[in-house]
């Protein structure tokens, strides 16, 4: 997975590719893209084989085969997350990169629609929580960078991993440049952070 991201692959295509055993993205569809999507972000939820089917409208038994593929693929990931739920049972609490705690009362409850949900945080809240980390320093590394330029753009609005920002046209140019630059630096980790920009009237234009 951390090889797909260091290409600059297409993780979702990438993915795809080896839950349905393809041999070139070129056959990965709309379709199996959109599914193997549904995969890589509901295992960060730990989703079970009945949800995932319910998500890509398959049966449960070829959910659960998607499932079983990904973690045979994917070993690391399952490694990762059964030690996130080993450590949270243990300390009784899991952390981001930064350290930030969610405490995990449930853990270790007899009650297992209680035991399962903390589970399931605790695979999700360090990944999840992680990626508010590094948006929240890319936010206040992006307006000490406006201030020391002198621009008159704003920051007007962040929506999960974007940033939104308000701006003269003339400033457009240097914009494109300087954000992705601050915001792909605001933490070092072993996969590179790909930051992409766009521009246009109204945010709806920037989705065309």
């Amino acid at each position: 997975m951390q090889a797909a991201f260091k290409e600059g692959q297409d993780i979702h295509a990438a993915t795809a590719m080896k839950i349905f055993g393809l041999e070139d993205a070129s056959m990965v569809t709309k379709n199996l893209r959109r599914q193997a999507k549904a995969v890589n972000f509901g295992i960060v939820y730990g989703i079970s084989d009945f949800g995932l089917a319910k998500n890509i409208g398959k049966s449960r038994k070829e959910a659960a085969d998607f499932i079983a593929k990904y973690f045979e693929n994917y070993p690391g990931v399952k490694k990762y997350m059964d030690e996130s739920v080993a450590r949270a049972k243990a300390e009784g609490f899991v952390e981001t990169i930064f350290h930030r705690r969610r405490y995990l009362p449930d853990i270790n409850a007899k009650n297992f629609n209680l035991r399962s949900f903390a589970e399931r945080t605790a695979m999700n809240t360090p990944i999840q929580g992680s990626a508010a980390d590094i948006i929240k320093v890319a936010m206040i590394n992006v307006n000490k960078r406006l201030r020391q330029e002198g621009l008159q753009a704003k920051m007007l609005l962040q929506v999960h991993d974007e940033l939104i920002f308000e701006a003269p046209k003339e400033e457009i140019p240097v914009l494109q440049k300087i954000i992705p630059e601050v915001m792909d630096s605001a933490v070092s980790l072993e996969v590179p952070l790909k930051v992409e920009s766009k521009h246009g009237i109204t945010w709806f234009d920037t989705k065309k």
